[in-house]
């Protein structure tokens, strides 16, 4: 029988033992040299360090910013963009014809399917003379502040991996949200409130939940906090009844007593300084959350204007509301749902797409639209980016043999972004004729994480975290330019 070789040679030694020892080890030396100019070790110890301190404080962009705060509204379950903002005139008259396309959703694969042509009439605005349709007519008023991306692509038509895609840039669990890779690059102003808040829908929250808005590897302190418009702010965040705020102090300096010793003992246990820093931040936040929640200080002119006293638009309107009130509070990253739990609960029009849409934009166009506005009249919009979409749009075919549900489409569907430094007026992208698929300047999703950190004064790709002996990014391997059309 032939013997199986142990690759080893040079007196017994592997060739990378051989090239390691070789010189008394000088060629470990040089490729030491050669990784520490490359900044190998350098961003290493950064993302290590970075948790030993407060991980939330303050740090300076990579370069100048046009944007200082981000809010997201997430219309989760995947509004039809070609119900909404994608115009095609061509697909009037053709309710009901079959035709040849190929789509992909929950259903499956398909080559043909029965034209569901857009239920609402479409009409322009603006200067720009954008074509909006009649579910947005507050929204319309705003278009010379928007840009539209019309070829927006993602990687998965299922709610659970598209959410994660929009979210984390992975379709798998596992990974930073992109709030907490805001949070890591850029820290919070107010240290009072978390850089990562996210206010979800009375209906529940979205498929897959918190991982939504996880930290991923990174340490807990960078994740979202959950916020409620109404009532107790934060859950779980109150001590138990009959602590004075003496007690809670005295507690919380013992900690933090504890915690300085300890790291004089030993430089390595980050995790305990994340939780010491979370313990802090937990105790402000019991002062400092329900002032930011309170809208007592607000004007009837406001209240009226995001429809705070409408029961239809209460809801959300508070919660735009509040969006505000926390950009005003130097808090980084908002990220607002509209819908939740499941079915006609969210915009994911499976059966009757008039009920649903009809219901879900009524809930949010006055609100969406007074964000902007309020924003503006405050100067406050030329600092805080704005962004609308969903997980996906939606197909110009019915998904049944009857109704007017459409399917998932992750092909070609529709976003939009207005201030921190995103010029107005103008559209990215297209759609083919029936609105199935992006034909021109198709984005991924990665453009629009690439856009959002650019304006933050973030490259994309070069804010990393080391993890798993890689540097990781949100963006992902590859380099990513950021949408230059739309950046002012």
């Amino acid at each position: 029988m032939q013997q199986k070789s142990n690759k080893r040679n040079f007196c017994g030694r592997t060739r990378r033992e051989f090239l390691w020892q070789t010189g008394a080890g000088f060629g470990a030396v040089a490729l030491t040299s050669l990784l520490e100019e490359d900044g190998f070790f350098s961003r290493t110890a950064a993302a290590v360090e970075s948790t030993r301190t407060n991980p939330l404080a303050e740090k300076p962009p990579h370069f100048a910013p046009k944007a200082k705060s981000v809010i997201f509204l997430f219309m989760y379950g995947g509004p039809s963009h070609i119900d909404t903002f994608d115009y095609k005139p061509s697909m009037v008259g053709m309710d009901g014809k079959t035709v040849e396309v190929k789509t992909f959703g929950r259903g499956g694969h398909r080559n043909e399917g029965r034209i569901v042509e857009p239920r609402w009439k479409f009409k322009q605005y603006g200067e720009c003379g954008k074509w909006v349709s009649d579910l947005f007519p507050h929204l319309a008023t705003c278009v010379d502040d928007i840009a539209f991306l019309h070829s927006m692509t993602a990687d998965s038509p299922i709610h659970g991996s598209a959410m994660l895609m929009m979210n984390s840039g992975r379709i798998l669990s596992g990974s930073p949200a992109l709030g907490a890779w805001v949070n890591y690059g850029l820290g919070t102003v107010n240290q009072n409130l978390p850089g990562f808040v996210v206010m979800l829908d009375p209906t529940g929250g979205p498929i897959s939940g918190a991982k939504n808005w996880s930290s991923g590897y990174m340490p807990a302190t960078y994740q979202g906090t959950v916020l409620r418009s109404e009532g107790s702010p934060i859950l779980d965040l109150q001590p138990p009844a009959g602590t004075s705020r003496a007690v809670q102090r005295e507690m919380l300096d013992t900690i933090k007593q504890i915690n300085e010793r300890h790291m004089l003992a030993r430089h390595d246990d980050d995790a305990l300084a994340a939780r010491i820093a979370s313990y802090e931040l937990a105790y402000k936040m019991q002062q400092h959350a329900p002032e930011a929640v309170d809208l007592g200080a607000e004007d009837q002119e406001t209240l009226d204007l995001y429809g705070v006293n409408n029961p239809r638009t209460r809801d959300f309107g508070r919660r735009c509301l509040i969006a505000r009130r926390l950009v005003e509070r130097g808090v980084r990253c908002i990220q607002l749902y509209s819908g939740g739990a499941h079915n006609d609960d969210n915009w994911d029009a499976h059966g009757d797409l008039v009920a649903n849409h009809t219901k879900h934009a009524g809930a949010t166009d006055q609100p969406v639209a007074a964000l902007l506005k309020d924003l503006k009249r405050r100067g406050l919009l030329d600092t805080t980016l704005v962004i609308w979409g969903g997980e996906f749009g939606r197909q110009p075919t019915a998904e049944y043999a009857e109704g007017t549900g459409r399917d998932h489409n992750s092909y070609g569907f529709t976003m939009w972004m207005a201030g921190g430094g995103i010029k107005g007026g103008i559209s990215v992208g297209a759609t083919d004729e029936l609105g199935s698929a992006a034909v021109e300047r198709p984005l991924h999703v990665k453009h629009l994480h690439a856009t959002i950190l650019h304006q933050l004064g973030l490259d994309p790709n070069r804010l990393s975290y080391f993890f798993s002996g890689l540097d990781q990014k949100l963006v992902g391997v590859e380099h990513v330019e950021p949408i230059h059309e739309i950046i002012a």
